[in-house]
């Protein structure tokens, strides 16, 4: 069974178009709070990590959602996130995000583990990810 976070999120006013619904834009700042919150989750805090492994981060390279059900200002959503699958320098996360028991959006990433290119310190390249990392997940 992966590891798998929970993070309640309140829906504030700047979240929302004029309509009093999240602005979809703002789930993905939401997403990417919740990947750093589930690698926080297995011990892995990003400012430390970084140290720890002489990396610059994960970004992203790839994402998506399906969006169910609209969220309100002033709601309160629970998004679940877990590794979907591990690769040799890139990984999956699915989020899940919960109003009460009800489904209101799937979402995904594709992110990169990647560090200073050894050649030009300017540059980011992709490096395997450390098998250490991955067995925090499982």
């Amino acid at each position: 069974m992966p590891l798998i976070n929970r993070k309640d999120v309140f829906i504030e006013w700047g979240d929302c178009d004029p309509a009093g619904i999240v602005y979809y834009p703002r789930y993905f700042v939401m997403f990417d709070n919740a990947t750093v919150a589930l690698f926080a989750a297995a011990g892995l805090k990003k400012h430390e990590m970084v140290k720890t492994y002489d990396m610059v981060g994960y970004p992203m390279v790839d994402t998506g959602a399906r969006f169910i059900l609209p969220s309100k200002w002033g709601e309160t959503i629970t998004i679940e996130s877990h590794v979907s699958e591990w690769k040799r320098s890139s990984f999956d996360i699915k989020h899940r995000v919960l109003k009460g028991d009800d489904l209101a959006i799937e979402a995904w990433e594709t992110r990169v583990w990647v560090g200073r290119h050894p050649d030009d310190p300017e540059r980011i390249k992709s490096f395997p990810i450390p098998e250490d990392v991955k067995a925090r997940f499982a």
